[in-house]
């Protein structure tokens, strides 16, 4: 008997799979690198795990967070998906679900999947207020669409009066004279705002500046060509995310906005930092100040649903009015969808489209609209680029990743050099891709005062146009954290 019992014992030890300790093992170490908010790290570790051993739905569920956490909220929801397929009964991966499609806006997927929780976990109060909260904002979207049809949609711009309107006695701040934009005010509000307090332009001010941006925007076509002429240079900025104090870092670093110091900024000036506000009505101010020197591309965050979840909204209600946030949402819908440089650059904020799309293709974009989920426009803000060849699926659940072939085959149709987006956050500030043909420039230094990266601008100097690029540290900034006017539903699921 006792030799059977040895044979047995024996043989189970031996049928115990190496790879199943050493997998656990890997994942205790991703789950440092994620604790350090080294993501990408955690990443690579966690999907180290899985190969090792694809069966524990956990590795999945810390995958997804940490997709999540990179913004990546395609891989997140197929993670998520994949840990539930493994394990119905595993409620964080109904978590992280519902989190990746509430930051898509997809707000009936993830009210279902908080209502599996609840149905699971009844006494779970975090999943009800999540659920609760979901629900309501879907039976506020459905109400909307419903009145939506029966009323004809305003143009807010037509319902201004600034000459009825009027500026408090008490109101000590900088103010835009009769004769309209200067660059000393323009200098003044620099100042104003970054003197660290809450000071808001005037109400007839502000509302000025988006009434004006709005008449240069508006005759722009959606593909912008413009030329740089022989020995003079233009300075290409990425991503801003409302971090006015580092936007303010780059014009000490690199000169005010002028007609000869040209800027071009990719999209992407709103949301996350708490300055968002401040950081628009300056970048406006510069365009109408300098139209044809100072260039703004529209991001994916220059768009509704983003401004709506991610504190845009909030900030300008909290600052100003709703009707102002109606105003900066008819405003971003003319802002135009590329440049193109000398005949030779192409710059957008996501990425390319299909390869068959020429640039006349883009110039016939029509933009004054919100994007639609698929189709050119959709692509220029919200692809990215791969390192695998062809099409990829998006990591982030919206268009979908190109590899250098497609970026070669698009050059090469539409005779043009290399093209630059922003979109990512880059260790750098920058990264230089596809064979030197794509590069990607984030100017939003230690993103949401957490991911540690630089941030870069590029100098493009005719005739060649060769990047050279500048990095920067983020500078300090008074008590306000990131995301402060998100909505409330992004931090009680833990993407804030």
């Amino acid at each position: 008997m006792n030799y059977i019992m040895s044979e047995v014992t024996e043989s189970s030890v031996d049928s115990v799979d190496p790879n199943v300790e050493k997998a656990d093992k890997v994942k205790e170490q991703a789950n440092v690198f994620f604790k350090e908010k080294n993501y990408e790290q955690a990443i690579l570790l966690y999907s180290e795990a899985i190969e090792l051993n694809p069966s524990v739905a956990a590795y999945f569920g810390n995958r997804s967070f940490a997709n999540l956490k990179l913004e990546n909220y395609g891989y997140a929801l197929e993670d998520a998906s994949k840990a539930i397929a493994l394990d119905r009964r595993y409620l964080k991966g109904y978590y992280r679900r519902a989190s990746a499609n509430m930051a898509m806006g997809k707000f009936k997927a993830a009210m279902k999947d908080y209502e599996t929780v609840v149905k699971s976990k009844p006494n779970d109060a975090d999943a009800k207020v999540k659920y609760t909260e979901c629900s309501k904002i879907v039976k506020r979207q459905a109400f909307e669409k419903a009145i939506a049809c029966d009323e004809v949609k305003k143009i807010v711009s037509e319902t201004i009066h600034l000459e009825a309107m009027t500026i408090d006695d008490s109101y000590k701040g900088p103010r835009i004279a009769d004769e309209g934009m200067t660059k000393e005010f323009m200098s003044e509000l620099i100042q104003y705002y970054k003197s660290g307090k809450d000071m808001r332009l005037s109400k007839r001010d502000a509302y000025y500046i988006v009434l004006e941006v709005k008449k240069v925007l508006e005759e722009l076509p959606s593909m912008v060509d413009i030329t740089i002429e022989e020995s003079n240079q233009l300075t290409v900025c990425g991503d801003i995310h409302g971090q006015y104090y580092d936007l303010c870092h780059i014009f000490e670093l690199n000169g005010l906005p002028s007609e000869e110091n040209p800027y071009l900024f990719n999209g992407d000036f709103v949301d996350r930092g708490s300055w968002s506000v401040e950081v628009i009505l300056v970048l406006f101010g510069f365009k109408v100040l300098y139209p044809k020197h100072f260039h703004l591309v529209r991001g994916n965050h220059e768009t509704d649903n983003m401004n709506q979840m991610y504190g845009f909204e909030g900030e300008v209600k909290a600052k100003y009015t709703p009707q102002m946030m109606e105003l900066f949402s008819e405003v971003f819908n003319f802002l135009p969808l590329a440049y193109c440089i000398n005949n030779k650059v192409l710059v957008m904020h996501g990425g390319l489209c299909q390869d068959t799309v020429t640039l006349d293709d883009l110039r016939k974009i029509e933009r004054n609209k919100q994007p639609p989920e698929s189709g050119p426009m959709c692509d220029l803000l919200w692809s990215d680029p791969q390192t695998a060849l062809g099409q990829g699926a998006s990591k982030r659940g919206v268009s979908f990743q190109f590899g250098p072939d497609v970026t070669e085959k698009f050059l090469k149709s539409n005779n043009l050099d290399y093209i630059i987006r922003s979109h990512e956050v880059k260790h750098d500030g920058y990264e230089v891709s596809h064979n030197g043909k794509c590069i990607t420039i984030f100017s939003a230094p230690n993103y949401c005062d957490q991911m540690g990266n630089k941030g870069a601008f590029i100098h493009l100097k005719a005739p060649d146009l060769k990047p050279e690029f500048t990095q920067f540290e983020a500078v300090p900034h008074p008590e306000a954290k990131p995301m402060q006017y998100a909505n409330s539903l992004m931090r009680m699921a833990g993407l804030v």
